[in-house]
């Protein structure tokens, strides 16, 4: 039971929360998430959580609605902010001290985003959640998750995916002779033009040398199986 990794990026996508309602939050199931993270914080490993706002609003469906981009992102910020407290409730209901760190000010619900207070967080057995994005707009919060990998210098990211098992070279829920990868690297993904990060992201993981497991979000103890090194998933190199 020792931990392959002793701090990680955990990437939940804000449909993970919803769940088969597709909006919105699901309180059971971010329960059952909570309970997951609770399992790893167990074993001693520090935990910083990535949370995206799809089950709540997308920049980019503010944009085809004829909205300036930067106002839909922004609003797309917000909505991670919302799901990041609800996990922030769940999990200290079930007793994981945490702490959500935003990177847009909003000091009387969340912390500012400071690189140094997030490690020392860490460092103190807290899990930080990190909301808002980047901050910026054009930035997508698998972005973020490169970004404050390479900052608190996490060991890899974890990018949970709902109901895939991992990256395949074409969509497994719409053609069933896709493949599953075993083990990719960054530049791999790039040329291959797989939906597994955006561009973005795959450029700035490849530049920091920051691993990356992709695996299925939705097979209870998964989180804990990869953190544990157990061979589930597709292994994303960092070179």
């Amino acid at each position: 039971m020792t931990p392959k990794f002793n701090r990680i990026i955990l990437k939940l996508s804000g449909e993970a929360l919803a769940g088969e309602k597709g909006f919105g939050i699901d309180p059971e199931i971010v329960k059952v998430m909570a309970e997951e993270v609770k399992a790893v914080h167990d074993l001693g490993v520090e935990v910083a959580i990535i949370v995206g706002g799809g089950n709540i609003w997308r920049g980019v469906t503010g944009e085809k609605m004829g909205m300036e981009r930067a106002q839909a992102d922004y609003m797309g910020m917000l909505a991670t902010v919302m799901n990041a407290l609800g996990l922030q409730d769940t999990l200290e209901n079930v007793g994981v001290p945490t702490r959500v760190q935003t990177s847009i000010e909003m000091r009387q619900i969340a912390e500012p985003y400071i690189r140094r207070r997030a490690i020392r967080h860490l460092e103190k057995g807290r899990v930080v959640i990190f909301a808002g994005g980047t901050g910026n707009p054009y930035f997508s919060t698998d972005t973020t998750a490169a970004l404050r990998a390479a900052e608190i210098n996490a060991e890899v990211i974890l990018m949970a995916k709902n109901n895939v098992d991992g990256v395949y070279n074409r969509d497994p829920r719409e053609d069933d002779t896709a493949t599953m990868y075993n083990e990719l690297t960054h530049l791999e993904i790039i040329s291959k033009g797989l939906q597994v990060m955006d561009s973005t992201a795959s450029s700035l993981s490849m530049d920091n040398n920051i691993p990356l497991v992709v695996f299925n979000l939705n097979r209870p103890g998964n989180i804990k199986r990869v953190v544990l090194g157990e061979n589930i998933g597709t292994k994303v190199r960092g070179k």
